[in-house]
């Protein structure tokens, strides 16, 4: 059985600008976290300029550098209490909904779900505000652009809000909340 008051958070990060400036900003107030890249999102972080903000974090970095996405072993180990997905991509969120888990995202999730690790994901393409049929994203160089989200990555989240263990958040301050319960909850079960 592992060691409760040493298991940590497990947040994976994909290809993505939509709130990816605010995530990097709430993993700097965590502690005991662990940072999963995809592949797109090495190369979106920097190509937005926030590897410093990365860095500043003082997380533990994986990036998706081998087939076999080595780092699930660490679920298998009960590393982790929690996977959190912040943001992910309409292509993740696809693959994950349909059972796919080719990149270490994806093997992330599915491992967390087969050793019965909660995961608490924000989608990027998700139902925009009340009166609105956009959401605005942010762009490389302090661009922000307008986003419709198509009927079938909706349909892909709502697919994904079925599964067990896995919580969508459908805002960034409903991703912050979820969080914020998650570990308040892991905190009082170790206190």
């Amino acid at each position: 059985m592992p060691d409760q008051k040493k298991q940590r958070l497990a947040w994976a990060i994909t290809g993505s600008g939509h709130y990816l400036r605010e995530s990097l900003a709430v993993l700097q107030t965590l502690e005991n976290v662990d940072i999963f890249l995809s592949k797109a999102a090495a190369e979106i972080i920097k190509q937005y300029g926030f590897q410093a903000q990365l860095d500043v974090t003082g997380h533990k970095v994986y990036q998706d550098k081998t087939a076999s996405s080595v780092p699930v072993e660490l679920f298998y180990a009960g590393k982790y209490h929690t996977l959190v997905i912040a943001p992910a991509t309409s292509n993740t969120i696809a693959k994950m909904a349909y059972g796919f888990s080719d990149s270490l995202v994806t093997n992330l999730y599915a491992q967390a779900g087969k050793t019965r690790v909660p995961s608490i994901i924000f989608a990027c393409d998700t139902v925009p505000e009340v009166g609105e049929n956009s959401i605005e994203s942010e762009a490389p160089r302090d661009n922000f652009v307008k986003v419709c989200p198509r009927k079938i990555d909706l349909e892909n989240v709502e697919k994904l809000a079925s599964f067990e263990h896995t919580k969508i958040a459908e805002s960034f301050s409903c991703l912050c909340e979820a969080v914020s319960m998650r570990l308040a909850d892991v905190h009082s079960r170790v206190g």
